[in-house]
């Protein structure tokens, strides 16, 4: 799987077709799900074939339809979750487009999800999965100079990285992060104040580590 490639097809879809996902798609992204949560300590599940979250008034108001298969992002509760939930469900989403998936993060707009959620959980966000009616259409990005502090020149590497970061899809694409380079050190953090912005940083995170192989803290 080329993971830039991934990175540069993958965009927003809300309506989807009646085309069930198959066996053996379902197969390898549950068993990712598995060593993520197995990993992470995150409780993620999917959901296939249930059309009842999506068939609300807030979904309809967020404009989706034809949605009957997701990924509810559900972890412990705690300052780390909704970074966790990016990072974790960013990997899936490319995973989904690698398999010819396409998936929309959805903060708000859905009904009730069908996840379990135990005492001391919490549900932080849901993927929509399925074939899209379309594919989607690239977000606008801000100047990578924007989002960076490097202090100089800005190595090969760390330009591939935030080249992939700017393809990341962020909550309402506000983009409200920093990547600063100290050396070799790369950390991330929010910028002011952005709506779902730790979750963002997760996703932005696993963006610039999979381009990259480099950690960010």
């Amino acid at each position: 799987m080329d993971m830039i490639k991934m990175m540069e097809e993958r965009h927003s879809v809300r309506q989807y077709e009646e085309k069930k996902i198959e066996p053996e798609k379902r197969e390898a992204l549950q068993k990712e799900i598995d060593a993520i949560n197995k990993e992470s300590g995150l409780h993620i599940q999917i959901l296939f074939d249930e059309p009842k979250c999506f068939d609300s008034m807030m979904a309809h108001y967020g404009k989706f339809t034809g949605v009957q298969n997701y990924i509810a992002l559900v972890g412990p509760k705690g300052a780390a979750l909704d970074e966790t939930c990016g990072y974790y469900g960013e990997r899936l989403v490319l995973l989904a487009q690698s398999l010819g998936l396409n998936t929309c993060w959805v903060a708000m707009t859905h009904g009730k999800s069908a996840a379990k959620i135990t005492a001391g959980e919490k549900q932080a966000c849901l993927i929509a999965l399925g074939y899209g009616k379309n594919q989607g259409v690239p977000h606008k990005s801000k100047p990578i100079a924007d989002v960076t502090k490097t202090g100089g020149t800005m190595p090969d590497w760390f330009k591939k990285g935030m080249d992939a970061v700017m393809l990341a899809p962020t909550a309402m694409n506000q983009q409200k992060f920093v990547f600063e380079l100290n050396g070799d050190n790369v950390s991330v953090k929010v910028s002011g104040f952005g709506f779902y912005a730790k979750m963002d940083l997760g996703i932005v995170r696993y963006h610039f580590e999979a381009a990259t192989g480099k950690r960010v803290g």
